[in-house]
């Protein structure tokens, strides 16, 4: 079914009759080390630049087919902070993803996210190595730089297939959550573990796989097939969708406040659900800018100025 509704998506940019296999994400991978004093040659993060990108880009994720004009659009910045010995770097990583919207031009974002925990171990022209059934390798360091890109690739296609099939997102999110249990372990390895914070990828999974966010699904189908890809058709009709998922989100944040998961979605889609209401009537208006406030706090003030 998601293929089906992808390829819709992806019609008019496809010649009538021409299908081809590719991979499934089209990732932009940039690698800044600005603030690194070192004696190692910056060549070496070109280098993983291009191997990042050959990784997430060439490696296949899924069981099916994405013609090019499906490929899922990402970036990855990985923004190197600290050499900490010899190959050894920390870093922040900023994943974004998004998707098209049926019969536009414009793609809505499904992932605006950045990990602060991000330390990893790489030598110039090493290959990037990782397996479902062996997520830990001879070296944790080594092995959490691929732990940690195919966690991102699987939360991104976990968010995309959702975005078109009701819960088409589990099967990635069940290699998410077995790449967290299966995690390297080390001294200087973080974000995996539930004790190192309540914003990481543990819990960010967890939310995804817990049954008290089931909603949270319901959200990204209806938001996406229900909201945004009617409104070229009917406005109002979804932008009605559109408010009947933030009702949702704020069922769940009445049971579960302050989760991590409504503020991953909130990064993303703040921009946009102020586009969308500030074009709406003054009832609805007055429905969601308080609600909306409410939920996304650091946005609130954007959201009041819909009344």
């Amino acid at each position: 079914m998601h293929k089906y509704l992808r390829s819709l998506l992806a019609a008019s940019l496809l010649l009538a009759g021409i299908s081809a296999r590719a991979q499934e994400l089209r990732a932009t991978v940039n690698v800044v080390a600005t603030s690194v004093q070192s004696t190692t040659d910056k060549r070496v993060y070109t280098t993983l630049q291009n191997a990042i990108k050959e990784f997430v880009n060439n490696r296949r994720w899924s069981d099916d087919a994405f013609a090019p004009a499906e490929r899922i659009e990402c970036n990855f910045l990985i923004n190197i902070t600290a050499e900490i010995s010899s190959g050894t770097y920390r870093a922040n990583l900023t994943v974004q993803a998004t998707r098209p919207v049926y019969n536009t031009n414009y793609s809505t974002t499904l992932l605006n996210y950045q990990d602060n925990n991000l330390t990893f171990k790489y030598a110039e022209f090493q290959p990037l190595e990782f397996s479902d059934t062996r997520v830990v390798g001879n070296d944790p360091m080594t092995s959490n730089l691929t732990a940690v890109l195919a966690y991102y690739v699987y939360v991104i296609l976990g968010l995309d297939y959702d975005s078109f099939t009701p819960r088409g997102g589990d099967p990635f999110f069940k290699k998410a959550l077995n790449i967290v249990n299966n995690a390297p372990d080390g001294k200087d390895v973080a974000g995996w573990k539930a004790f190192e914070g309540n914003r990481n990828r543990y819990w960010l999974v967890d939310n995804l796989m817990n049954v008290k966010f089931s909603r949270f699904h319901d959200v990204m189908y209806q938001y996406h097939r229900q909201g945004l890809d009617v409104m070229y058709d009917d406005v109002a009709r979804g932008r009605g969708a559109v408010i009947n998922c933030v009702n949702m989100l704020a069922a769940i944040n009445e049971d579960i406040p302050n989760a991590m998961l409504l503020q991953v979605f909130f990064l993303a889609k703040n921009d946009e659900l102020f586009k969308i209401f500030n074009k709406a009537t003054p009832q609805e208006k007055g429905r969601v800018s308080q609600l909306l406030a409410t939920l996304d706090v650091p946005n609130a003030n954007k959201y009041l100025q819909l009344k």
